[in-house]
Formats: C-alpha cells, structure tokens, sequence
C-alpha cells in the first residue's frame, strides 16, 4: 500500500497494546506523556476489544473509534478474535497467540485505514511487547514504528545476546537451566545467576506450555534486526540500567531511556484524569481513609499483581506472617485468586483486605514503609518512584531479574528464599524480609533512588529530554 501523505499534518501517536493490566498502564502512561512533549498531538491507545469493554464499562459502546478519556487520550480498539475475552480455563494461550497475530493485523491495519480515512491518519506507531506484527502493519501503511520496551533494559539485554548467542550464552544457559544458582554472564552486565534471567529462557521444549512467548520475544528481535538502526523506547532511566543500556547500544539497538513512565509523577489534571479505567475494578472499601489513621511508614502493602495466582498455603503463610509481626497491612488479594477464603477472615492483627486499588496511590501514601511485590516491572518502578523498599517474591516472566536489580544494583530491597518444595513464602521468612527491607540502610538507598527516578522524569529531566527528542526527530520525519 501506497505510504500515507504526512506533510503538515498535526501528529498523530498510535501506541498498540497487548490486552494484559501490566502492558496497558505503560501504554497509558506512554500517552499521556507524548501528550505533554507534543503540543496539540493527537494520541490514541489501541488495545484488544475485550479490554476496552472492561475499561469502559459505563460507555454503551467501548469499542467505538472516537471514545476519548478525560485526559484527552482516545481509544481504537483491534480484535483480538476473543471479543468476549480469553478463558484461560476453556481457551488455548498457544492458539490464542496464533489468532492475535493473524485477527489483529488484519483489524489493526483497518484501524489505520479508518483513522486516515476521518482525516487523522497515523504518523507513528508505538507498540509493546509481544505484538512484533504490529511493525509490519505499520510499514505496509508507510507509517513508521518503534518498540515501547515495558520491562527492564536488562531483559532486553538478556534476549538480545540470548538470540545472538554472544560469547555462546545461549549454550550456557541450556547447560545450566536446571540449576537456578548456576552463574551465567551476559555481556556488559554484571554477574548474574540463572534465577536472575528472565524465565522463559530456561525453556527447552517446544512442547512447554509457554514456548509460545520464548517465540515471541525472539520474532520481536527478528523485528529489530531487520531494521537499519531501530529505536526502543524503554520505560527506565539513565542512571537506573547503564551497563544494559550501553551494551545493546554497542549491538546497534539504540535504546531510548524515557521513564519512569507513570502518570502519579504527573501532577497536571490530565494525569489525574488518566489514572483510571483499570481492567480490574477499584474496591469499594475505604483504603486510603484507612491509610491516613495509621502511622508514618508503618504499613506493610502486599500485592502480586494482576496476573498471578496464591495457593491456599500461600494465602495462609502470609495471613500468619503479618499477624506475628504485629505490623499494620493492606494486602490486595482478588476474589478469583483465595478461593472460599473470606478476606475479612485475614485482617486479624490489624489488616485491611482490598480486591483492587490505586497502587500509585498507596505507594505514595506516607503510612506505606514496605511493599510486598511479585516484582512485575510496573511495581518495580513504582516502589522506586515512591521510595518504599521492595520485598521481592518472584514467580516468572521477568520478575527475576527485577528483583536482582532492587536487591543488587538499586539496593532498595532483598529477594525473599521460598519453599523448594512448592514455591511458597513462608510467614518466618516474610517477617524476616519485611525487617531487613525496612532498616534504615535500605530506607536510605531506597529514598536516595527516589530522587533519582523523579528528576529523570521531571521536566527537564534525562527521560523528559529523551522523549521530547524522540518526538521531534518523529515529528520532523513525518514532516519530509
């Protein structure tokens, strides 16, 4: 198809997103902050079908094209060909995965198509992880793409020399994959151990149930490679990954430090605006009223993220932990995630239970003095923005490596020992963890890490200029 006639157009940002909770709210983040580096842009966030329902559930047609949120960001929806959502209990994720590629580049190339057509076409094209297809769309239109990365710089680092087989890193992690202490090296970055890699890279069957993500990440660097000199958007900061940051620069990747990308750190009306319309709906119980009567860095806030499952003895070492440590805490944990286990039945010992909440918020809170995170990347970044020390309990994906960086390079908190036997946390080990995360060594380099995360993002600031140029070259581009 014939490229799209740019020349004086105001821009237009399309940032595409895998429909998860912790791929859309970078991708939001990401929107509103193209917002305010690009006067009058025109910026729109386009996610699967089922996700925009749950995200506009008041709206009498979430999928419609010309939804608008009160910051000002709209709202295109493509079909994931699971327009009423993905049944992990009646649905296949590999099959899933085949039916994204095939439904969402033919009803994302008609997104375009229907957006040049009302007179706002596309000038560029921003997508996450796990849509490798959506740059194809993008230049069968003429319109250029770049990869928003919303994991760690340092995953990015271990896939690329993964893929590459760079000083034969893939045999040693295959060698090693059964052996979570074994130590791997990975060039331009310190010493890390097979614990520490992002997990799917220990996947040495086609046959594993999450092969099809290993496939992914490395159709996403096949993407990359084909291109002269492709640009990553990551959501980290200079002085946060410098040594993954320089490695995949010196392998021709230029990596484009822009966050942390958070609307919290936004204090304009329109971040507020924006810090909504999750996936999941907000509980009703009043947390942040319950937080202001509690005291001053006293809180234990305990959340795994929207993706992750607790076993009942999960549930029950961390319920026992907290009422022996005799520490206030809120501790978000999902109806579908504790079975029959009634939630009022675990706040004994001063506890509040939450279905869902305002993480930003609660980790802005000034009662808030430590966070028990699965260690997603949002988390992460959000821990560090806001000061509270981290104790990690990592499951999969890139969890990990996060967990590394906060206990070995940021020093802002310790990664938990679990049960070999099933993984679990135990109440010992928990109190343990929460007592070294809030001393006041880690309380230091935990608020030193702060400061450091904010001014990269203020005005002004190494991510804030970062963006701004990347719009401008954009913008320029569009221009010629």
């Amino acid at each position: 198809m014939p490229a799209m006639e740019r020349v004086g157009e105001a821009p237009h940002f399309l940032v595409v997103t895998y429909p998860a909770q912790g791929h859309i709210n970078p991708a939001r983040h990401l929107a509103l902050r193209l917002l305010r580096a690009t006067p009058g842009a025109r910026v729109t966030v386009s996610t699967a079908v089922s996700a925009c329902r749950k995200m506009f559930p008041d709206d009498a047609d979430a999928a419609a094209v010309d939804h608008v949120d009160a910051a000002g960001v709209r709202y295109v929806p493509y079909s994931d060909g699971y327009d009423g959502g993905f049944d992990k209990s009646a649905h296949d994720s590999t099959d899933y995965m085949s039916n994204l590629k095939v439904v969402g580049a033919r009803t994302l190339d008609g997104v375009l198509a229907r957006l040049r057509d009302a007179g706002t076409p596309v000038t560029q094209v921003v997508y996450t992880v796990l849509l490798s297809w959506v740059a194809d769309v993008a230049r069968a239109r003429g319109v250029p793409a770049a990869l928003y990365w919303i994991q760690p710089a340092t995953v990015l680092a271990a896939y690329f020399h993964f893929f590459r087989g760079t000083d034969g890193l893939d045999q040693a992690v295959v060698t090693a994959a059964s052996d979570p202490w074994a130590d791997v090296r990975v060039r331009g970055l310190p010493p890390m151990r097979v614990r520490d890699l992002p997990s799917f890279l220990t996947i040495a069957s086609d046959d594993h149930p999450y092969a099809f993500v290993l496939a992914a990440f490395r159709e996403l660097l096949d993407v990359l490679d084909r291109e002269d000199s492709p640009t990553v958007l990551a959501n980290t900061f200079d002085a946060m990954e410098p040594d993954a940051v320089a490695t995949l620069h010196q392998h021709g990747i230029n990596v484009v430090p822009i966050g942390p990308v958070l609307s919290f750190l936004d204090t304009s009306a329109a971040a507020a605006a924006n810090n909504s319309n999750d996936l999941f709906k907000q509980d009703g119980k009043g947390y942040l009223e319950w937080l202001d009567a509690q005291e001053a860095g006293s809180v234990v806030y305990i959340s795994f993220g929207s993706l992750s499952t607790m076993s009942q003895r999960q549930i029950a070492e961390v319920s026992r932990g907290m009422a022996e440590s005799g520490r206030p805490f809120l501790w978000v944990l999902r109806k579908d995630n504790r079975g029959e286990v009634d939630g009022d039945d675990l706040c004994t010992g001063g506890g509040m239970v939450v279905e869902w909440c305002d993480q930003g918020k609660v980790l802005s809170h000034p009662a808030v003095g430590c966070f028990v995170t699965h260690c997603g990347w949002n988390s992460t970044l959000e821990s560090v923005a806001c000061g509270v020390p981290v104790v990690g309990v990592p499951q999969w994906t890139d969890q990990g490596t996060n967990a590394w960086l906060v206990e070995r390079q940021l020093g802002t908190g310790v990664r938990a020992t679990v049960s070999e036997k099933d993984g679990v946390l135990e109440a010992d080990e928990l109190q343990r963890c929460i007592g070294f995360a809030t001393s006041d060594v880690v309380r230091a380099k935990a608020e030193l890490w702060r400061e450091k995360a904010r001014a990269a993002a203020a005005v002004g600031g190494s991510s804030e200029r970062n963006l701004r140029a990347f719009v401008t070259g954009q913008v320029a581009l569009a221009g010629n």
